[in-house]
């Protein structure tokens, strides 16, 4: 069967009928879903998220044409991988930032200029993209961003420095920071 799949998966990506590729893999947080489009990574889901939703919005939003295809995600899956061995503090993996619109976008956009082991507040964000009254979207912006990890929304904070919220639940922020911290 697994080999059946493998030969379904190369013809349909060589007729170009796979828009959304996805994998799951394993990671100290947890079963970490990815998803990439033909133009870079555009979705990475915690379980608690529910995989099964995920792939289910990833078809209304972005096609219908999706597809277990775990090779079009290998470099993600590789430099994630990395960065839980503490090998790379950056992602260089190619982004689809497509599920991001207006000012969350914008704000997802400057996340990785938050350096690897520091954070930044909820008000910081909104000084650097030019909207210091905006805390609360920066907030929202955090908490739909489609790529954590990647896109490192874990590494903004409440003002008072307390954690906030975080779309992988709690644990899965405060080990990130833990992470980052040792490096």
């Amino acid at each position: 069967m697994a080999a059946l799949h493998r030969r379904l998966e190369a013809a349909a990506q060589a007729e170009g009928l796979v828009d959304v590729a996805y994998t799951t893999v394993d990671s100290p947080v947890g079963p970490l879903l990815l998803a990439a489009t033909p133009r870079g990574l555009v979705r990475v889901a915690y379980a608690i998220e529910d995989h099964d939703s995920v792939l289910e919005d990833l078809a209304v939003r972005l096609s219908p044409r999706v597809l277990r295809a775990p090779k079009r995600l290998d470099a993600a899956a590789r430099e994630l991988d990395e960065y839980f061995a503490r090998t790379r503090e950056r992602f260089d993996v190619e982004l689809d930032l497509s599920l991001s619109r207006g000012f969350r976008r914008l704000v997802q956009q400057h996340l990785p200029e938050i350096g690897y082991g520091q954070t930044r507040s909820y008000r910081q964000m909104a000084e650097l993209v030019g909207n210091p009254k905006a805390v609360r979207a920066v907030g929202t912006a955090c908490a739909t961003n489609p790529l954590p990890v990647v896109v490192p929304c874990h590494r903004v904070l409440r003002t008072d420095g307390t954690l906030g919220g975080y779309i992988g639940g709690l644990e899965a922020k405060t080990a990130l920071l833990a992470l980052e911290a040792a490096a």
